[in-house]
């Protein structure tokens, strides 16, 4: 089986007192599984992460029971302290509470056990 990468589309909103991230990715297929292409933000960002929201894919997309997300600063610490493991594959899932914060730096989405060819979005809110 011939291996692809996959895809991430990136929607910031810089503008307010909230700024949001929305990374939107289909996964890779084969020994590319865990690959989506370009996955770090334009836009700097500071602030303490509010919240974040996972959605898994529609129909036959939907992503592996509890895959895993990190989003990583520029020095490679995941803001979100760990609560990226273990998303459900099939319900949306808002996190509130227990995250990290960002100290003027871009940010970078990470994906584990998502499975071949899979997709989700995943939101982040920061303050």
């Amino acid at each position: 089986m011939a291996s692809s990468a996959g895809t991430c589309t990136i929607t910031e909103e810089t503008f307010g007192t909230i700024k949001k991230i929305k990374f939107d990715f289909v996964a890779g297929s084969g020994a590319s599984v865990n690959s989506i292409g370009s996955t770090t933000t334009t836009a700097v960002f500071n602030g303490n992460i509010r919240a974040m929201t996972t959605v898994g894919g529609a129909g036959g997309l939907a992503p592996s029971a509890s895959w895993d997300i990190t989003v990583k600063d520029q020095s490679s610490v995941d803001c979100l302290i760990g609560a990226g493991a273990n998303r459900s594959a099939t319900t949306e899932h808002t996190k509130e509470a227990s995250m990290g914060a960002v100290a003027n730096d871009t940010l970078t989405l990470g994906i584990a056990n998502v499975g071949s060819s899979n997709a989700a979005t995943v939101y982040l809110y920061i303050r």
